[in-house]
């Protein structure tokens, strides 16, 4: 049956790129092209950002390896559902003849205008140049370019691409867009701002929004939603946000908000978070929101994003990112009140560290997870020899938490890793180190204090080992006792570990206590799935092990406030 699906989908492919073969031979002869300047934005995507170029499905991102010219690309992650077809809409001329060009690689890529001609090449195993020429309508004022691949064939890369003919005005486009609605602030630290708005409409389309503190405009975006950062702390702002098309009709400025950032001070991050891990594909998962109701938690840890094939993320290595059961789940927890970190990595899998081939490869697969779900924070779970106990890796994935920080102000990363019994082992040093080297930023180390054959007292075991955190972070980075201590976590196992180390729920509160009290960033434990209870029952997928109520565990970690 797989055998006959595929060669019907094969032949599919082929009948249309037969059918856009004939259209483009048209397209290619139309005469007189305009020579003039190349009009779209960001063509060879040397910002390090898309806007305004927009992608479908968030299946787009920025990258630095492989480029035709410059210093950036344009990669599309085409799914079996998704050809992430990635456009720019920009002012024409009525009755105008246009040339658009461009270099792309990868497994039939696409190159055309909405409404208009396009042409594609098929797998080039290096960059290609393809163009073509169109002749605006007699009214038309706006034009959308695009770029996508094909469904099923993969990743494709496209940049330097140029739209030549006379930019739009004289006559055109004059209509503003809308004025955007309910400006509001969703977050903020001791320097930044996290911001959100409802959509704008125009009678072409909105291609960017402006967003202003005070006079000042600080950011320009392509969505609804943005982070400023680089603010002072204890200190009042006032933004507004107004809306613009291709032509350059700007709206009115929306309602105006005033928000007083957090205070600063201490050192530390201003994060915390209880966040207990929870597993979809694994040990009877619960109902996320009947835990919250009965425990009060508010966050989650969601495991696992794996590779489903090279550098491409998916839940569990095959669930898709978004439009299925995990998405669905997320949904109600946001929709309860709540909120989640996905858990990148893990112990067993096929990860992306190892399958990303740059830091900037695997900063692009991170992207698309935070784009998926517009995320507040993301934990990378590194473990095993693949990522871990891997140098090359280990500096792959600080340095894609380092863009991924960059590219998005206010977010948070975590890094959770294995610890002996008194501190980091030689891989965790060494990776507190690098991180420090690297100018990683990272947010929260978290130790995982089981499985390390540490004896029957997990308390003290525990305690000692992120005292010897502690130490290391106040080594590394020259911070005080306040500071490293709000930059760590802990995440335990409940109930019997794999090595059969007791942590009861007597041991879980104080260890939590002890948290609570030096005041760490983050406690979670492994896992929700497994907050049951079955004395006697040993380590198994859907229950602790020992005697306890049900959701015991997490409603002690519920009491978490750091």
């Amino acid at each position: 049956m797989r055998h006959s699906l595929l060669s019907r989908s094969r032949r599919r492919l082929l009948a249309l790129c037969g059918a856009v073969g004939l259209a483009v031979g048209g397209a290619v002869a139309l005469p007189g092209t305009a020579h003039a300047a190349n009009i779209l934005s960001n063509s060879g995507f040397e910002s390090g950002a898309l806007s305004p170029w927009s992608c479908s499905g968030n299946l787009g991102s920025v990258v630095s390896s492989p480029v035709q010219g410059g210093s950036r690309a344009l990669q599309g992650a085409a799914s079996s559902s998704d050809n992430a077809k990635c456009g720019q809409t920009v002012a024409v001329q009525p009755n105008t003849t246009y040339s658009l060009s461009g270099w792309v690689r990868g497994s039939y890529v696409y190159l055309g205008v909405d409404g208009g001609a396009s042409t594609w090449t098929t797998s080039p195993s290096a960059y290609s140049r393809l163009s073509l020429s169109f002749t605006t309508g007699a009214s038309q004022t706006s034009a959308r370019v695009y770029v996508h691949g094909w469904y099923g064939q993969g990743t494709y890369y496209a940049d330097d691409i140029s739209l030549d003919g006379p930019g739009g005005g004289g006559g055109g486009d004059t209509q503003a867009p809308s004025v955007p609605g309910s400006l509001r602030s969703t977050d903020k630290t001791s320097s930044s701002v996290s911001l959100t708005w409802n959509a704008s409409t125009d009678n072409v389309g909105v291609t960017a929004y402006d967003v202003f503190s005070g006079s000042n405009q600080v950011l320009s975006v392509s969505g609804t939603s943005a982070t400023v950062s680089g603010l002072a702390a204890s200190t009042s702002y006032t933004f507004t946000v107004r809306a613009r098309d291709a032509a350059g009709n700007s709206s009115g400025a929306s309602n105006a908000v005033t928000v007083t950032t957090d205070t600063g001070g201490g050192g530390g991050t201003g994060f915390k978070q209880a966040a207990p891990y929870l597993y979809l594909g694994w040990g009877d998962p619960p109902s996320a929101t009947s835990v919250m109701s009965a425990t009060g938690i508010k966050w989650y840890t969601m495991a696992f994003i794996l590779s489903s094939g090279g550098c491409n993320p998916a839940w569990d290595g095959s669930r898709p990112l978004t439009g299925g059961n995990d998405q669905s789940v997320i949904n109600s927890i946001r929709s309860a009140g709540g909120d989640i970190v996905p858990s990148i990595g893990g112990w067993s899998g096929n990860k992306l560290g190892p399958n990303c081939s740059t830091p900037e490869a695997l900063a692009g697969a991170y992207q698309k997870v935070i784009d998926a779900y517009g995320l507040k924070a993301i934990d990378v779970d590194i473990e095993n020899t693949d990522e871990f106990e891997n140098a090359a890796v280990q500096d792959r994935i600080l340095g894609a938490l380092k863009i991924v920080k960059a590219n998005n102000p206010g977010l948070r990363t975590i890094l959770t890793f294995g610890t002996s019994t008194t501190g980091p082992t030689y891989w965790g040093n060494r990776l507190i180190d690098q991180a420090k080297a690297l100018n990683a930023n990272i947010d929260v180390f978290t130790i995982m204090p089981f499985d390390f054959g540490g004896g029957s007292d997990m308390y003290g075991n525990t305690v000692n080992a992120s005292e010897g955190l502690k130490n290391k972070l106040k080594s590394a980075f020259g911070w005080d006792d306040a500071t490293a201590y709000a930059h760590i976590g802990i995440s335990g196992m409940n109930g019997l570990s794999d090595q059969q180390e007791l942590t009861s729920t007597a041991i879980w509160t104080q260890i939590r206590d002890w948290a609570n009290s030096h005041h760490i960033a983050r406690l979670a434990y492994w896992a929700v799935n497994r907050d049951r209870p079955c004395p006697g029952g040993g380590v198994t997928s859907n229950c602790s092990g020992i005697s306890q109520n049900n959701w015991q565990f997490t409603s002690i970690t519920a009491g978490f406030t750091g």
